[in-house]
């Protein structure tokens, strides 16, 4: 895998065309409706998150710390978002579990990396380079699994984020989807970032980090 490399201006123009109009948003509705009936328990969802809700989730993203690992990023709202950001191209690894996300999201972002895989077993995965990456922004229904995938994305996750890197998760319900016993057992602080009601489910944004302090911060 190559060194990240960060050139914002050159990756952003192409990646945020193919959804810029009326088309392009209906198109990406069809795409999510048939693959949510297909399987409702992986989408989580009947239509793509919100802009509002992709803007509070990338929003503390560091954009010069590194590339930036995204789960579970069906067709592409929070990867044009950290493009907006200033997040090179070139320094997206998107891994999608959906066939038809993953060709989508090839075609929209093809300077990015996308691995058709399944995030619950990212930590049996090849570790993603030397440097690993500097964020992960999860677009995961982590509801609908069971605890213990939860914590494997979770703990895969981290795997290949610095001591200092962050996992942003979005949840429809009304707490992180672990209890505060297992983040606690394994570590983890997790931080309540805010919540969009205009979102279809609305949806709360969470941060977690690797425990520097005893005090666990949630809602």
């Amino acid at each position: 895998m190559n060194p990240a490399s960060l050139h914002p201006a050159a990756s952003k123009p192409a990646a945020l065309e193919p959804s810029a109009s009326a088309y392009g948003r209906l198109r990406d509705l069809g795409s999510f409706l048939r693959t949510w009936l297909h399987s409702p328990a992986r989408v989580g969802a009947i239509a793509p998150s919100s802009a509002a809700l992709a803007r509070l989730i990338t929003g503390q993203v560091d954009v010069a710390a590194g590339r930036v690992l995204e789960l579970g990023p069906g067709t592409g709202v929070f990867t044009r978002a950290l493009l907006e950001r200033g997040v090179s191209e070139e320094d997206l690894i998107l891994v999608e579990a959906a066939p038809e996300f993953a060709a989508l999201l090839k075609q929209r972002f093809p300077a990015a990396q996308v691995l058709c895989a399944d995030a619950r077993h990212l930590s049996r995965q090849p570790s993603l380079g030397d440097n690993g990456v500097a964020a992960v922004v999860s677009g995961l229904p982590l509801r609908n699994l069971s605890r213990r995938h939860r914590l494997a994305v979770l703990l895969g996750a981290f795997r290949n984020l610095p001591a200092d890197g962050a996992f942003y998760q979005f949840t429809y319900g009304a707490r992180f989807p672990l209890p505060r016993s297992w983040t606690d057992r394994h570590g983890f602080k997790v931080q309540r970032l805010g919540r969009i009601y205009g979102n279809l489910p609305p949806a709360t944004v969470y941060r977690v980090t690797r425990r520097v302090a005893s005090r666990w911060i949630g809602a």
